[in-house]
């Protein structure tokens, strides 16, 4: 018994009806106007019973008849209530604005999906006159896991609800959409190659609204021979500020993605662009005095990045999920810290194998900054995905398979380093605008008196990445705030360096005396405007100072 004789089982009466509709899903699965032939084959039914159904529905509209070349296809009015019923998600009424607007903008298709169980369906679609747009049907529907833009949703819902989406699949393949989901959610958009047509990337933004109104994404479909890396890039910033518009018309909390305006043009006297690679979160740059090699990364387009000084030059090596430091170990070895925790790193082939992960029970965290103390111990700070929820924790590895939470209720844990002589260690959490100074045990690692070192208003950005000189002055790089700024240990403020880029996100000592201060930065959700004012943003700075900075410690392996 197929599901057709199941239904009119199930409703007494309605045999008719079930056969009718029968004949309509069924020229829907054809994918194609189908001769008579084909569909009494199909359906099963009798002759006459199949000829008078197909008659009803040609004259209400449902199907329609090419006499000259004898096909049946569906008719208009289907299309009709298709389109009622899509004008009818809430969903679709708030983001119609913003993805008229970004087609005409773009001059690319751009569409609204909406998640419906374990499948997506495009409720709205713009494609401008552009002859190269991709053409997307309005009713189209797909598999949410096998489409980019079903990924863009999924990596926005609570992780109970994406494991028991994906609990079917084996192991590997779960592992890979989880770290796919992990970066989205990071970077706060989708890129990716289209699953069903070859030659098309995916550009995509989740947007969700109360309960009850469901879950999208805004959706760029485009040629990927149209659009080069950075592009892609930009439109994905582009698409949340739509999001954030959308989201804030309907009542969901809005993210802003603004920075703060540029304090001067002024750029620091000796300041130095080393590598312009457009990272989009440029992290964690360590000095290895080992090689004479500074290591850095990119969290949200996850790589490695290696520049060497003496060569003037800069090696990137693409990572399989989200990276955010890595640090010289004993025996000329290295280890990162990811995703997965504490990993051994292989900087020639950029292999990675996990140590230990202190928060695998938690897959809506990702560790941050990460620095080694002066006694070899890794420590290093979790947040949530997204940056929303104060989640995070600082973590102490008394070995590298040994590790404790020793303070928590961190919403992005950043940027940590210690004093000369070991009493004071520093702690950020950018989010709050704060960096913590505690007392600190050098033999057992024991934190104690928790205090406010320093607090930033948002107006003047935010702390970020820091490192300590060898005098004990902290150099903070401030995020959204167009700058790095020296402070004494006494919180007074020494020396500001300008920069033509407004996320400063990290910096550290190195070089053969260690008076050279190598600064990163990010292009994360800067809109296009902000981009034509910084082109840079994302590039790897240098400059020299009068200070050198303290020796980095070996992880003790």
């Amino acid at each position: 018994m197929d599901r057709f004789d199941k239904i009119a089982e199930r409703f007494p009466g309605a045999g008719t009806l079930v056969k009718g509709i029968q004949i309509v899903e069924i020229l829907d699965e054809i994918g194609h106007p189908a001769t008579s032939t084909e569909l009494l084959s199909a359906t099963g039914l009798p002759k006459a019973t199949f000829y008078r159904l197909l008659g009803a529905l040609i004259e209400f509209g449902y199907i329609r008849h090419d006499a000259r070349l004898k096909t049946y296809a569906l008719g208009h009015r289907l299309i009709e209530l298709a389109s009622r019923s899509m004008a009818s998600f809430d969903l679709r009424n708030a983001a119609e604005g913003e993805v008229m607007r970004l087609s005409t903008e773009l001059n690319e298709t751009v569409s609204l999906a909406a998640l419906e169980g374990d499948r997506i369906i495009y409720v709205d679609v713009r494609r401008p006159p552009n002859p190269l747009a991709i053409g997307v049907e309005i009713g189209r529907e797909l598999p949410a896991l096998q489409s980019a833009s079903g990924h863009a949703i999924l990596s926005a819902m609570p992780p109970h609800q994406v494991n028991g989406m994906i609990s079917k699949l084996s192991s590997e393949e779960q592992a890979s959409l989880l770290a796919d989901f992990a970066i989205s959610r990071a970077r706060g958009y989708s890129l990716a190659d289209s699953r069903n047509l070859e030659g098309v990337i995916v550009i995509a933004v989740p947007v969700s609204g109360p309960p009850g109104m469901g879950r999208g994404a805004i959706v760029v479909t485009a040629l990927a021979s149209r659009l080069l890396y950075e592009r892609r890039h930009v439109i994905g910033r582009d698409l949340m500020e739509a999001a954030r518009r959308v989201m804030g018309n309907i009542g969901s909390a809005p993210v802003s993605i603004t920075p703060n305006p540029r304090r001067t043009p002024h750029v620091e006297e000796g300041l130095e662009c080393l590598s312009a690679v457009g990272a989009i979160v440029g992290e964690g740059p360590v000095w290895d005095a080992r090689e004479g090699l500074l290591h850095w990364v990119d969290v949200a387009a996850p790589a490695f990045h290696v520049f060497d000084p003496k060569r003037g030059e800069g090696r990137m090596i693409p990572a399989p999920y989200l990276v955010s430091a890595v640090l010289p170990a004993s025996g000329n070895a290295m280890v990162a810290v990811t995703q997965n925790g504490l990993e051994h790193y292989d900087p020639v082939t950029g292999k990675l194998k996990t140590i230990y992960n202190p928060e695998a029970h938690l897959p809506a965290n990702r560790f941050n900054d990460a620095k080694t103390d002066p006694a070899g111990r890794v420590w290093t700070g979790s947040m949530s995905l997204d940056a929303s929820m104060p989640s995070g924790s600082l973590y102490r590895f008394d070995s590298v398979t040994e590790a404790r939470a020793v303070d928590g209720g961190f919403q992005v844990s950043n940027g940590m380093d210690w004093s000369p002589d070991g009493r004071t260690f520093y702690f950020t959490d950018t989010a709050l605008g704060v960096v913590f100074s505690y007392d600190f045990d050098p033999v057992t690692g024991a934190l104690s008196n928790r205090s406010s070192f320093l607090s930033f208003d948002p107006a003047d950005g935010k702390p970020d990445g820091l490192c300590v000189d060898s005098e004990g002055n902290l150099w903070i790089a401030i995020w959204d705030g167009w700058r790095v700024a020296c402070y004494d240990a006494n919180g007074q403020l020494k020396r500001v360096i300008d920069l033509p880029v407004p996320r400063p996100t990290s910096c550290c000592f190195g070089g053969e005396d260690g008076k050279r201060l190598f600064i990163t930065s990010a292009s994360i959700r800067l809109p296009a405007s902000v981009l034509e004012e910084a082109p840079l943003s994302g590039a790897l700075f240098a400059i020299d100072v009068d200070v050198a900075g303290q020796p980095v410690t070996e992880v003790v392996l």
